[in-house]
C-alpha cells in the first residue's frame, strides 16, 4: 500500500512539473508572439498626446458635418468595427473614430475610467486631431454614456446623437449585478498562450465573430487587424475598470442635464425576434432623454446592428446630420 502511495505521489509531482513546464513554454510563446504582433500592429490613423499618453483617432470623409464614433465596451478595434458605416458616410460627411485608452491603437492609462475623465480625454483628442464641432455622435452599446455626458458638458459642440443599440443611463444604473470580468483563470489562459493557440483555429475565429455577423461587410485585411487587436487588447485593465465603473458612471450621467436640447435617434436591435423584455422597456423610455427623439427598431439584427444593416444605420446618421 505504501509503495502505491509513493508511486502516486511521484506521478502527481511529475505531472505537476510537466504542467508547469508547459505553462512556462506557453508564456514564452505568448510574449514572443505579442512582440511580433506589436511590430505589425501599426496605427491606421494618427496618435495624439492626451494626458501624457497616446490616443488614436482615425479621420476622413468630406462635408460640413463631422460624425464621431464611440465604440461599445470590449470592442478591441473601433477602426475595424465601424468600417461598414464610415465607408458609406465618407462621401457625405467628415468622420472621426477615436479609441479610448485600452482600445484599438491607443495606449493604456493609469487613470480611473470614470466618465468625466473619459469625456475629458475624448474632448482633448478631438481637438488635438483638428476636428471641428458641432459633432454628430454615433454610440454603440456602453458608448452611450460617454456621448450623453459629452453633450451635457460640451452642449454647444454636439449637433445630435445616434444610438446604435446603446443602453440608456437608467438601464446601466438599474443593473446592480457585479459586472463579470475574466478573473485569474482568463488571465492565465491569455498569458500562457492558450487563447492564442485557440485562435489558430478558423472555427474559433469564426465563433468569436458570430455576434458581429461574421464581419460580413469588413475587408479581409481589416479582419486580420481585428484578430490581432483582440489578442493584444483582451482583458486589459482599462476595459475592466470601465466595466466596473459602468453603474457609477451611469449615476453621474443621470444627475446631469436632462432632457438634452439636441436630436436623439435610438436604433434598437430586435435580436431576431428574441429581444430581452427588460432591454426593450428601457429602450422605449430612452426617448425621454431628448426634446427631439425617435426610436427605430431595426429588424433582423443583433447587438452589433451596424454589422447587419450598415445601410439603414448610415441613412439614419445622415438624416440627423443634415436635420435643420
Amino acid at each position: 500500500m505504501r509503495k502505491w502511495r509513493r508511486r502516486l505521489g511521484k506521478a502527481a509531482i511529475f505531472g505537476l512539473l510537466a504542467v508547469l513546464v508547459l505553462l512556462g513554454i506557453g508564456a514564452i510563446y505568448e510574449q514572443a508572439s505579442v512582440r511580433k504582433d506589436r511590430k505589425s500592429y501599426t496605427p491606421s490613423g494618427k496618435l495624439y498626446e492626451v494626458d501624457g499618453r497616446k490616443m488614436h483617432v482615425y479621420a476622413g470623409g468630406q462635408g460640413d458635418v463631422t460624425v464621431v464614433f464611440a465604440s461599445g465596451w470590449g470592442t478591441a478595434n473601433p477602426y475595424v468595427d465601424f468600417y461598414p458605416l464610415y465607408e458609406k458616410l465618407a462621401p457625405h460627411v467628415k468622420f472621426a473614430v477615436y479609441d479610448r485608452f485600452g482600445y484599438g491603437y491607443s495606449d493604456t492609462t493609469d487613470r480611473k475610467r470614470d466618465i468625466d475623465t473619459i469625456t475629458d480625454e475624448i474632448h482633448e483628442a478631438l481637438k488635438a486631431s483638428g476636428q471641428q464641432p458641432p459633432y454628430v455622435f454615433v454610440a454603440h452599446s456602453l458608448g452611450s454614456l460617454e456621448t450623453i455626458r459629452y453633450a451635457q458638458r460640451y452642449t454647444d459642440e454636439v449637433k445630435g446623437i445616434v444610438m446604435v443599440d446603446g443602453g440608456s443611463p437608467e438601464y446601466y444604473f438599474d443593473d446592480t449585478e457585479k459586472p463579470p470580468t475574466g478573473g485569474w483563470l482568463s488571465k492565465l489562459f491569455i498569458r500562457t498562450g492558450l487563447v492564442r493557440l485557440l485562435f489558430q483555429s478558423d472555427a474559433a475565429v469564426e465563433n468569436s465573430r458570430a455576434a458581429r455577423n461574421g464581419l460580413k461587410f469588413v475587408p479581409d485585411e481589416l479582419k486580420k487587424i481585428d484578430r490581432t487587436a483582440a489578442l493584444l487588447k483582451l482583458d486589459n485593465a482599462n476595459m475592466n475598470d470601465e466595466l466596473r465603473l459602468s453603474r457609477t458612471n451611469a449615476k453621474v450621467v443621470l444627475d446631469g442635464l436632462k432632457p438634452l436640447p439636441i436630436p436623439l435617434t435610438i436604433l434598437t436591435a430586435d435580436y431576431f425576434g428574441k429581444a430581452d423584455k427588460r432591454w426593450e422597456e428601457f429602450e422605449k423610455a430612452f426617448a425621454s432623454w431628448s426634446v427631439q427623439s425617435k426610436q427605430v427598431v431595426v429588424k433582423n439584427t443583433e447587438h452589433y446592428m451596424h454589422q447587419y444593416r450598415p445601410d439603414l444605420v448610415a441613412e439614419e446618421i445622415l438624416a440627423l446630420a443634415y436635420k435643420r
